[in-house]
């Protein structure tokens, strides 16, 4: 019966993304307007369905631009039900991913959090709409670049990015209130769980880097990883600095 539910809520996506791709060309004003309209059922048919509850999230997703994230070409797919390609062969996560991994994270107003892996910057701009004092970091310069132009052209000045190694962290900043990781790494990286407080929580995609993975939760208890596995994924790998 699930994998029948499933099937449904992937054929309605699929006929929702097709009719807005057609609605959303040519006239400006009816591409924002169109773009608007498919946030609402990009939330309500992706997220929503899909067990996404927490309406603070719901809320940044509907909000967020995430058409102005990608590049022109590829914008009649923002709000398709899958990731898209970005600059320097680099991914941005199908929106369901984004809902849930900053759900999980259960970010309130005033708290401090990481993002390991900038991409294009979405995943951020959603993060500034829970709280604002997002730190960013991004191993390709050029990225890092981008999304930091993207982000404050669109208002996001509470983001600060940081072109660096992200197995590193952002220690200046730390300790955090929660780390989201949007790439892959066979283990959690030492410096990141030593930045995170006391009670914190990341989500990370564990395991192999050129294969599947295993989006984790991880709480830090004591000093110590309390781990919950969330549900497969496919992320691109985490990569170090060249020195």
């Amino acid at each position: 019966m699930d994998e029948k539910k499933n099937a449904q809520i992937l054929l309605i996506a699929l006929l929702v993304s097709t009719f807005f791709i057609l609605f959303c060309r040519g006239d400006p004003k009816k591409t924002q307007e169109s773009c608007a309209e498919q946030r609402k059922e990009m939330v309500r048919v992706q997220l929503e369905r899909r067990g996404i509850s927490d309406e603070r999230v719901l809320q940044a997703m509907r909000e967020v631009p995430r058409h102005l994230f990608i590049d022109e070409k590829y914008r009649h797919l923002a709000y398709a039900d899958h990731p898209l390609p970005i600059d320097a062969e680099q991914t941005i996560s199908q929106p369901y991913i984004v809902g849930l991994m900053t759900e999980v994270i259960e970010i309130e107003k005033g708290e401090k959090v990481l993002e390991i892996g900038t991409g294009s910057g979405y995943q951020a701009a959603v993060l500034a709409h829970l709280t604002d004092e997002v730190y960013s970091v991004e191993i390709i310069k050029e990225l890092a670049e981008k999304a930091d132009r993207t982000l404050k052209k669109l208002g996001y000045t509470q983001v600060r990015i940081k072109w660096g190694d992200g197995n590193l962290g952002w220690a200046e900043n730390a300790p955090y209130d929660a780390v989201i990781v949007t790439c892959a790494s066979k283990e959690v990286p030492p410096a990141l769980f030593e930045q995170l407080r006391e009670g914190g929580k990341m989500v990370i995609p564990i395991g192999d880097p050129s294969s599947f993975q295993i989006l984790t939760l991880i709480e830090k208890r004591q000093g110590k990883k309390a781990e919950k596995e969330i549900l497969g994924v496919r992320f691109v790998p985490m990569t170090e600095k060249k020195k």
